[in-house]
């Protein structure tokens, strides 16, 4: 029943956004908004055109709900929006408009592990097909949404990720690297435990705040300002709880062909390998335009560091 309660101070901000979405503004502005106006997400984040796309597509914000076949029904549920506004949304939306053909999901290696740093400004590599559909890598430019990026980088993904699995195996496959990491990944998954623990003290923190910005002389902007550094903290501490948890799927030991394993597993467990093994697979502009070749040069591995032998950073060739 918890889940089916709405809580007016947020709903009235999901009511403004759909009625700017309904006004063709697009989620870039929305957002922006939203941010302004100090919304965030369940977890204390701050909204993104597509956590709010995907929101405002969620039949429930209507009090609806889907049949197998597509077909729109009442639940009885609370109502944010009414069924007619969200309605005009779905008509809204390009895949319901005639013509639109939605191409097929592509899959990216290093999206979510963290391990994917820009070689010049240090930002996250994001998935970023060319012109021609293929999978690549750029750090993305810096926007009012995500600041940071310098946009001055680009990797084809499937030489990019090909070159990274060499090395990562070849890692994998040495004895003494194989005895350490079941200890690694015990100590990475209690790390991601006390992160949690800090994260539930952190939302109890932001409850008690509201509790005194309510009941005492406490200002609006001192308010705003403590809720923000905990919202923020949240937050990033909430990524890398969930960047730390992906080693639980790594194939410690019992694998003998690790080369034929790497072919066929599934991305959650390559994803894993990459977070247990690698600090970070930092990525530097090609030598020339339109350079292919991915080595020492365009790749710097820096790998974790587990007991006296571990190495740490490595110039592979």
């Amino acid at each position: 029943m918890a889940r089916r309660r709405v809580r007016e101070s947020e709903a009235a901000g999901l009511r403004q956004a759909a009625s700017r979405r309904l006004a063709r503004q697009p989620f870039p502005a929305i957002v922006a908004w939203m941010d302004d106006e100090g919304y965030r997400t369940t977890l204390g984040g701050k909204f993104r055109p597509g956590t709010l796309a995907n929101l405002l597509d969620n039949p429930a914000i209507a009090g609806l709900a889907e049949d197998e076949n597509g077909e729109l029904y009442e639940t009885g549920g609370p109502q944010i929006i009414s069924p007619e506004e969200f309605k005009q949304m779905r008509a809204q939306r390009r895949v319901n408009q005639e013509g639109y053909s939605r191409g097929k999901q592509k899959d990216y290696l290093f999206t979510g592990t963290g391990t994917a740093p820009c070689g010049l400004c240090g930002t996250e590599m994001s998935a970023a097909p060319s012109n021609s559909g293929s999978r690549g890598y750029r750090c993305p430019p810096s926007t009012a949404q995500h600041p940071g990026g310098c946009g001055k980088v680009r990797i084809a993904a499937d030489a990019f990720e090909v070159y990274v699995a060499e090395h990562v195996l070849a890692e994998l496959a040495k004895p003494q690297v194989a005895e350490q990491l079941l200890a690694a990944q015990q100590a990475l998954l209690a790390e991601a435990e006390q992160l949690r623990k800090r994260n539930e003290a952190d939302r109890e923190k932001q409850k008690s705040l509201g509790e005194e910005y309510a009941s005492t002389d406490m200002s609006g902007a001192a308010f705003r300002s403590a809720d923000k550094a905990l919202s923020q903290r949240i937050r990033e501490t909430s990524v890398e709880i969930r960047r730390l948890e992906q080693v639980k799927n790594a194939p410690l030991g019992g694998v003998p062909d690790l080369v034929r394993w790497w072919k066929h597993a599934p991305l959650q467990g390559k994803r894993a390998v990459l977070v247990l093994l690698l600090e970070k697979a930092a990525v530097y502009p090609a030598a020339s335009r339109g350079s292919r070749t991915v080595d020492s040069n365009r790749v710097a591995l820096t790998w974790r560091v587990w007991g006296s032998e571990s190495a740490a950073e490595k110039p592979t060739a």
